[in-house]
């Protein structure tokens, strides 16, 4: 239920705010007033797109803030599949600034316009005068249907297992695409994939080839070096271990003069068996290296392999290859044995389609049972509002089971005659406004009978009635608000006088600039606003009376 509408610089509006009553509220005021402004500012934070044109002050933002209790409407699962805060009492608010951005917040959590406009399609239904059109849509046709059946819960498991049904449809239509692909390329990808395992690449391969190649190469230089290293060490009279031998032997003579001596002279015995070793290294190293032409020209031939594989799969190193080898194995094995896999995924969507076709017939099952109370319960409600010898027949067109849709096998439509004698045709070719109007209200008010709606809201939806055919409405109207709160915008005094709470809608003129502004009524005041409804600014006693009469009901 909508508790609170606070509007803040939109359109006409500085600042406004309603408190909403339960059951039916009544909005009424002069054309041009602002009722439909208030409804355009409603439907900000029900995920309407903004534009900032509409704005009262185009240096101020404008807020738009709306409080609904909804602790009897069940939606908290929407609240925990959202991440969002749930309170009995959730705050919508909307923030535009003057350059159009737009923030919305769900009990001070920001969120986007789709999750602000989901759950505002949970908490209010608006039905302007524009908007029986929707009653020729197929979709809204088996809405209703489905709304009288009361089968939600089997609905909902009919459309999971759908959408379960579609994916898997989808993947094995991809599968097939790639199995046909797999095996029209795999004489290719065989031999691509032959080649690569021959080659037994592995991966720092390339690295360690190139840096022995580049050894070979100077081997030479390399060899020269260690041997001339090794004799400036080891070798000659003047090879550094014998220069160090004798600096050991100087120092031996000298240890008994100083202790500090035979230290250093002890490290110098040590540095001379480290250089020694370092020597025997160099040596040992410089007969391993040797010229070998045999081993260059077969590193030189693997590499020209590794090369030629990378620049013909365009890749640069082995850890790319490998890769590639690993992808064409997964399509050869694809190619090879990806049949199991897709009469794995058919034997699937065979067991889906039998659940979905048994699920399909129980939904036409109860939508066909649910058609004659649909058909008898508006026809009682079009008879209370004038239209005794209107009919309404749902026709269903039940496809093959086999033909099932995302709404199972049936095809609602719609037929209507508001005349006797008349044939029934879409709604579109043989009804009025007016008619349409009241047709449209009974269906409303079977659908809210039947589902949990906090409140539905009629934006003149009385257009083209008058006199006791508005009465009856009203009488419609109020019993439609027994079961949720009704809001409506109305010209008709006979609808006024039905609402539990009435809202005067003006301009206010007092000052250099014109504002919307509202007003509850009061009794008093309800007895002169419907006299004015009913005779003109200046009512006389008569409509005075009448409109006490009419408020009496």
């Amino acid at each position: 239920m909508l508790q609170r509408l606070s509007i803040s610089n939109y359109a006409l509006i500085d600042n406004l705010e309603i408190s909403f009553q339960p059951k039916l509220n009544i909005l009424t005021g002069e054309t041009g007033a602002g009722k439909s402004i208030i409804l355009g500012a409603l439907s900000l934070i029900l995920g309407q797109r903004a534009e900032s044109r509409y704005f009262f002050n185009q240096q101020k933002k404008c807020i738009i803030e709306g409080a609904f209790q909804i602790g009897e409407f069940h939606i908290k699962a929407f609240f925990e599949d959202n991440d969002l805060d749930y309170a009995a009492e959730t705050v919508l608010r909307r923030e535009i600034s003057a350059d159009g951005k737009s923030r919305a917040f769900i009990n001070d959590t920001p969120v986007n316009l789709i999750i602000l406009k989901q759950l505002g399609e949970k908490l209010i239904d608006i039905h302007s005068q524009h908007a029986t059109q929707e009653i020729n849509n197929p979709e809204f046709q088996l809405l209703v249907v489905d709304a009288a059946a009361q089968h939600s819960n089997l609905l909902n498991e009919y459309q999971s297992f759908f959408t379960a049904y579609k994916k898997c449809t989808a993947k094995l239509k991809l599968l097939l695409q790639t199995s046909e692909k797999a095996k029209a390329e795999l004489d290719y990808q065989q031999y691509q994939y032959d080649e690569l395992e021959k080659a037994t690449l592995f991966v720092d391969e390339q690295v360690l080839l190139e840096q022995e190649l580049y050894a070979l190469n100077n081997a030479g230089d390399i060899k020269r070096n260690l041997l001339g290293a090794y004799f400036l060490m080891h070798q000659g009279e003047t090879s550094a271990l014998v220069q160090l031998r004798e600096a050991s032997h100087q120092l031996t003579y000298l240890e008994k003069f100083n202790p500090q001596i035979e230290e250093l002279n002890k490290r110098l015995n040590s540095a001379i068996i480290e250089i020694k070793d370092i020597a025997a290294e160099i040596d040992s190293l410089e007969q391993r290296t040797q010229i070998n032409e045999e081993r260059v020209f077969e590193i030189n031939e693997r590499l020209s392999l590794i090369y030629s594989l990378q620049k013909k799969h365009r890749v640069n190193t082995n850890t790319e290859l490998l890769e590639i080898q690993q992808n064409l194995s997964s399509k050869i094995q694809q190619a090879l044995f990806g049949d199991e896999e897709i009469e794995q995924l058919q034997q699937h969507i065979n067991n889906n389609k039998i659940v979905l076709q048994q699920l399909a017939q129980e939904l036409s099952a109860g939508r066909m049972n649910a058609i004659p109370q649909i058909e008898q319960r508006v026809h009682q409600t079009l008879a209370e509002m004038g239209m005794d010898n209107a009919q309404l027949k749902l026709e269903n067109t039940i496809l093959p089971v086999a033909e099932f849709d995302q709404n199972g096998i049936d095809q609602i439509r719609f037929m209507f005659s508001a005349n006797k004698g008349y044939a029934l045709s879409e709604m579109s070719k043989v009804a009025s406004g007016g008619e349409l109007s009241r047709l449209m209200l009974s269906i409303k008010s079977l659908i809210a009978s039947n589902t949990a709606l906090p409140t539905i809201i009629f934006d003149e939806i009385d257009t083209g009635v008058s006199g006791e055919v508005a009465n009856k409405v009203g009488l419609v109207m109020e019993r439609l608000s027994d079961n949720l709160q009704v809001i409506t915008i109305t010209h008709l005094p006979q609808i006024a006088s039905k609402g539990k709470a009435h809202y005067f809608i003006y301009k206010d003129n007092s000052s250099t600039t014109t504002y919307t502004r509202i007003k509850p009524l009061n009794e008093q005041e309800r007895v002169i606003e419907i006299a004015k409804m009913l005779s003109g600014d200046n009512p006389g006693d008569s409509a005075l009376q009448n409109a006490r009469e009419l408020l009496k009901g």
